[in-house]
């Protein structure tokens, strides 16, 4: 696992140009290696998270400069349970801008590029979420859907993605763009990890009143 998160690190430096990764989180995965239990769901996993999405004590930027600065409190429950788990978040992806935008082009970090031909935009507003899978950074992946923000990405990007029921995700830590239709969803390099990662993440949560 450890080669594997070493591995993520280096896709992430050479795929610089494609811009997908807000902050770096590789050394603090290598670093929790040992602490793993290797029956966990998601061991082996590296996983990335949409910068809407509230990890503690790191960056949550939303890709907004209004942001800049801003370390999370706490950690939204669909990372956790990434976490509890067992699975590796080495990153933080790209985004549009508070989540409003459909190409990821909008971001204080940039625009992100398409893979396939940079030429091209990957889709939005988690198109970074999107590139970091298709890519081959990360195996897994979650980002956000208000109106199409992860389906259309994955379609760009040709990668599994899937916007879950309302409701079926906890939202509590997302940084919502519309609560109303606002849906915490996963991408992944095949069918058996969106699964994974879907199952994990699903349930009642406490801390949202519509989950």
């Amino acid at each position: 696992l450890t080669e594997k998160i070493k591995s993520s690190r280096d896709k992430i430096s050479r795929g610089s140009n494609l811009n997908c990764i807000t902050v770096d989180l590789t050394e603090s995965a290598s670093s929790n290696v040992s602490s793993l239990n290797t029956d966990g769901i998601l061991f082996g996993k590296t996983i990335a998270i949409k910068d809407n999405l509230n990890l503690i004590n790191t960056p949550t930027t939303c890709a907004s400069k209004i942001l800049d600065g801003h370390d999370s409190i706490y950690t939204a429950t669909a990372v956790q349970k990434i976490i509890d788990a067992q699975g590796s978040i080495v990153a933080k992806t790209n985004m549009d801008e508070f989540a409003m935008g459909s190409s990821n082009e909008h971001s204080v970090f940039g625009g992100v590029k398409n893979p396939h031909n940079v030429d091209y935009v990957p889709g939005g507003s988690s198109g970074g979420s999107a590139v970091a899978v298709a890519s081959g950074i990360v195996d897994m992946a979650l980002g956000s859907d208000t109106g199409g923000s992860v389906r259309q990405p994955a379609s760009f990007c040709s990668v599994y993605g899937l916007k879950p029921t309302y409701g079926r995700v906890s939202r509590y830590g997302l940084t919502a763009f519309a609560s109303s239709f606002d849906q915490v969803g996963v991408f992944a390099n095949s069918v058996e990890n969106t699964v994974s990662l879907f199952e994990v993440i699903s349930g009642h949560d406490k801390n949202d009143s519509t989950s």
